[in-house]
């Protein structure tokens, strides 16, 4: 074999290795494909529920439009907002009071 031919087989390999190392390690690699693939389920979950969470609010935001006014809706929310209670409702204090809807 002469120095010609083994530098070519070794270059050869060089490359091979090369490559093969950033199939597996490099930027666009494999194991970046498994981190994004496992980013992009987390970020689904994420986004169902972020929609539930909208669809609530969509549906909260209809029953308050002008148009299609429910008086329960905006009994309930006037109460919340004033802290106001009818005469005829039982109020039950809480030691610790939260703050804020939990919807």
């Amino acid at each position: 074999m002469t120095y010609r031919s083994a530098f070519i087989t070794l270059t050869c390999f060089g490359f091979l290795g090369y490559f093969a190392y950033h199939l597996f390690v490099g930027k666009h690699g494999l194991e970046a494909r498994a981190r994004l693939e496992s980013e992009v389920k987390l970020l689904n979950a994420e986004l169902k529920g972020l929609e539930a969470v909208r669809g609530r609010l969509d549906r909260d935001v209809a029953l308050m439009r002008a148009d299609a006014l429910d008086p329960d809706m905006l009994d309930e929310r006037a109460r919340a907002v004033l802290n106001f209670s009818h005469p005829n409702d039982i109020v039950i204090m809480n030691k610790n009071p939260v703050t804020g809807s939990k919807r």
